[in-house]
């Protein structure tokens, strides 16, 4: 793989890692003093030569700049946002054919058009479901349904499990 198409981990002044970025904005960012090295294990990272500068690009590095916390809200509970939430499968047996949305405690039960109550469904299970609740149907979901997260706190949970598997 060539080293232009490499990424970095950027962390942030209190260490949480934000996300990935390539290789060259790593380079501004190092260049223009916005960010520091950072030595998580024994990789050293890469070196790149220009006409007058080699440079210790690593693979992880931490912003010394605040950076400004875009705000971020819980998005809507729709058809697009539970589709994307629960990719693109059903929640009871994993089809991806003809989807649905599915109250899990239906709305003439009184539940409620939430993040934590509604998932998807294809036709068939839906149906099969009706108007009861999964465990009336003898159903079992896939997954507990619940409101999506920040990004950030997305790529910080699978960035540090990638770190204890590789330690262990």
């Amino acid at each position: 793989m060539q080293v232009l198409e490499q990424s970095v981990v950027v962390f942030s002044q209190n260490y949480l890692p934000l996300c990935r970025v390539n290789i060259k904005r790593a380079i501004v960012l190092l260049v223009t003093n916005k960010a520091e090295p950072l030595d998580l294990t024994a990789e050293s990272g890469w070196l790149i030569h220009s006409p007058s500068l080699v440079l210790s690009v690593p693979k992880h590095i931490r912003l010394k700049i605040a950076a400004a916390e875009r705000m971020w809200k819980v998005p809507p509970v729709n058809r697009r946002e539970v589709l994307r939430r629960d990719h693109h499968v059903c929640q009871y047996c994993g089809s991806n054919k003809r989807l649905t949305l599915d109250h899990v405690i239906p709305r003439s039960r009184g539940g409620t058009h939430t993040w934590d109550n509604v998932v998807i469904a294809c036709e068939r299970c839906n149906s099969r479901k009706g108007d009861r609740t999964p465990t009336e149907a003898g159903m079992q979901l896939r997954k507990v349904p619940k409101a999506p997260a920040h990004p950030a706190v997305y790529f910080a949970e699978q960035f540090w499990s990638d770190v204890q598997a590789k330690l262990e």
